[in-house]
């Protein structure tokens, strides 16, 4: 097996690497890719690229399901916290993401012949196998994985979406600690 294909211990922690502070009222892409991730969580809120208060109430009820500091900003230990816990399917993929679905799409191109490096990050040799597969399986030759590339890639199997967060917008009462 080629050296690049094997799964380094700690590519996630690598891939993860630092993200930008985000604070509430902030705006910008990565906001956009924050809230496209809380989704992946669960989180019902619009993705609009605005740190506005529904942003910052599902980052504070994230803090509070995982025993971190619940204070709405979303600082390198929220952020290694939302990218490791990501499960496959959960959010489309795109170049430039990173995160523990990353690894696996990155798996699952491996098992399926790609030479693509196990790294966690969605790079350009991950975008080239994602656009062959998605061509020769006949699927719009976009290189972003959504439902139906996963489902390919998983030899046809659903996965399984996130379960949806109830009443955390109005359970403000459990953020103190």
């Amino acid at each position: 097996m080629d050296a690049n294909a094997e799964f380094a211990p700690n590519a996630l922690d690598v891939a993860l690497g630092s993200h930008q502070e985000l604070r509430p009222w902030e705006s910008g892409e990565a906001i956009a890719e924050l809230q496209e991730i809380l989704i992946a969580h669960g989180y019902k809120l619009p993705v609009n690229g605005d740190f506005d208060w529904t942003t910052e109430a599902a980052v504070r009820a994230f803090q509070h399901q995982h025993g971190m500091r619940i204070d709405g900003i979303v600082g390198q230990k929220t952020w290694n916290a939302l990218m490791k816990n990501l499960k496959p399917g959960a959010r489309s993929l795109r170049l430039g993401h990173t995160g523990a679905d990353v690894l696996e799409l990155q798996g699952l191109l491996q098992v399926c012949g790609y030479t693509v490096p196990r790294s966690g990050v969605f790079d350009t040799v991950t975008q080239a196998a994602v656009i062959d597969f998605q061509h020769h399986h006949r699927l719009t030759s976009d290189g972003i994985v959504q439902d139906n590339t996963w489902m390919l890639l998983c030899n046809g199997h659903p996965l399984q979406r996130p379960t949806r967060k109830t009443n955390w917008l109005l359970d403000h009462g459990r953020w103190r600690r």
